[in-house]
């Protein structure tokens, strides 16, 4: 049974997870009028507050003005990123980065299970789980005794589905709703002041071998960077294999701290994502401002 009162459990980062809600509306304003650069007083009609109010909202929570981050949001924004970081997977594989791009990614620290394991479908795996609030709405968090094994999100009324989407990936696991040893590991994963270099976060991925390799790349972009699918499959030596890369993006069991986010398609676009688009540009707005910041 999912408890309402565990959903809705404060942590220290609850305010910009109720600031989420504005965000989300005014990102659908934005994305759906961007070509006309829009001004706060419209996007703000949207959201449903103030143009003050979303002023300092914005500002609250990913430390961008309103329009710095519809900045971020845009094609031509997106464009920007990849030209400036046409060669960032170059530079992650052969000599590593540094610098407020690295803020969160360098406190990560991850491993895979066997194929046998994951051919399993799970059995003998015992997963705890908990929904928690965070910066981009409800956040499922599940976790093994070996790390985080599983981040979802779900906009209210949705907690049952992602859990049962998160479930259907390893039937056979044995499933715990344990809140109180989950809400650690979402602060770890959401609380910028969580972010600790001696006590990175564990991450467990399970998946095929293939799906581990492009998840491991994906380990690999820096926080405020993107990069293409093609890049990607290029960097695993499977120039080819674009398509096949996108399609182990889309099972990535682990969204946020592995971050499928921050790959777009080869023109710019944004593409899909799997806890929804809108989701994805909120988490690149939110990234934007906390790279702003450590500059």
């Amino acid at each position: 049974m999912l408890s309402p009162d565990r959903i809705l459990n404060p942590m220290p980062f609850a305010e910009a997870a109720a600031d989420y809600d504005v965000v989300r509306r005014a990102i659908g304003h934005i994305r759906g009028h961007w070509r006309e650069q829009p001004e706060i007083e419209a996007i703000a009609e949207a959201a449903s507050v103030t143009p003050t109010e979303l002023h300092h909202l914005f500002r609250r929570w990913c430390g961008l003005t309103p329009k710095a981050f519809l900045q971020a949001l845009t094609l031509d924004g997106a464009r920007q990123l990849l030209r400036d970081s046409a060669s960032v997977l170059d530079a992650s594989y052969e000599v590593g980065l540094s610098g407020p791009g690295r803020l969160h990614d360098l406190f990560v620290t991850h491993e895979a299970m066997s194929p046998g394991e994951w051919k399993s479908g799970g059995e003998g795996l015992t997963v705890s789980f908990g929904f928690h609030p965070s910066p981009f709405g409800s956040a499922l968090v599940m976790a093994t005794e070996r790390g985080l094994a599983g981040l979802a999100f779900a906009d209210p009324g949705e907690e049952r589905a992602a859990l049962a989407d998160m479930k259907s990936r390893w039937p056979k696991a044995t499933y715990v709703e344990d809140s109180a040893r989950t809400a650690a590991v979402a602060r770890r994963i959401f609380d910028p002041t969580q972010w600790k270099p001696k006590e990175p976060l564990r991450v467990v991925l399970i998946g095929t071998d293939w799906e581990v390799r492009v998840w491991d790349a994906l380990l690999k972009i820096p926080m405020g960077q993107l990069a293409t699918y093609s890049g990607i499959a290029g960097k695993l030596c499977a120039p080819r294999a674009a398509r096949a890369v996108g399609a182990a993006v889309g099972k990535n069991p682990v969204s946020f701290v592995v971050p499928c986010h921050r790959v777009i398609g080869k023109a710019g676009d944004l593409t899909g994502y799997h806890w929804g688009i809108t989701r994805k540009r909120a988490m690149l707005g939110w990234e934007a401002g906390k790279v702003a910041a450590a500059a």
